[in-house]
């Protein structure tokens, strides 16, 4: 079954969540992406049936799955970001348009996208 973009957006808080701090809880979560934390127990109900997101205990784990989904999901929110900032959008909406862009992005679109952030940062002057 394909993960829908508010499924996306947990996997990526806990992924974000899990290199900042050593356990990430329900509670964490809730307050990253400013919902509930019974929005977020359904929600870590229907990843873990899936096979994104194990518990153990009240520990929240991603599983090899899930990693590889919630990395794939924010290299295209880095990308996207990177690309719009580079061609002079505020890094504020860059970083809010990439949020919403980075779960519907074409596969082909993205590697365009992202081989161009790979130019214009190669080709940048060197400070």
């Amino acid at each position: 079954m394909a993960i829908h973009e508010s499924g996306e957006n947990y996997l990526e808080a806990i992924l974000l969540l899990s290199q900042e701090q050593r356990d990430v809880h329900s509670v964490d979560v809730a307050r990253r992406l400013g919902v509930s934390k019974p929005t977020v127990t359904k929600a870590m109900k229907i990843l873990m049936q899936e096979g994104y997101v194990v518990m153990e205990g009240v520990h929240l784990h991603l599983t090899q799955k899930g990693e590889e989904h919630a990395q794939s999901v924010y290299e295209k929110h880095t990308v996207i970001t990177q690309f719009w900032t580079a061609l002079g959008v505020s890094p504020q909406t860059a970083e809010k348009d990439a949020c919403r862009m980075e779960h519907i992005i074409s596969d082909e679109v993205f590697a365009v996208m992202k081989q161009s952030v790979l130019k214009i940062t190669d080709n940048a002057p060197k400070k």
